[in-house]
């Protein structure tokens, strides 16, 4: 069995909560979804069971929600032009 491909999200500012990175990464449509995934118990980050709605993300973590799996990566940062 193949795993399914990662996808990368850029994230402007670090920590991100998962309950927001869910959010942002697609994998919940809103913030009550995101609740009930991790209360649901649905949700992994680095391959490890997460139940903290709260929990911190930093650059390269791994979040999976069933068959769908995206990646923290640092949000280039935008050119000056001043």
């Amino acid at each position: 069995m193949t795993r399914p491909p990662i996808q990368d999200v850029p994230v402007a500012e670090y920590p991100i909560r998962l309950g927001q990175f869910l959010k942002l990464a697609g994998l919940a449509d809103h913030g009550a979804h995101a609740r009930e995934l991790v209360e649901a118990e649905e949700v992994q980050v680095n391959g490890r069971l997460e139940t903290r709605r709260g929990a911190q993300l930093r650059a390269g973590d791994v979040v999976a929600v069933g068959g769908h799996r995206a990646r923290v990566v640092a949000h280039p940062p935008t050119a000056d032009t001043t």
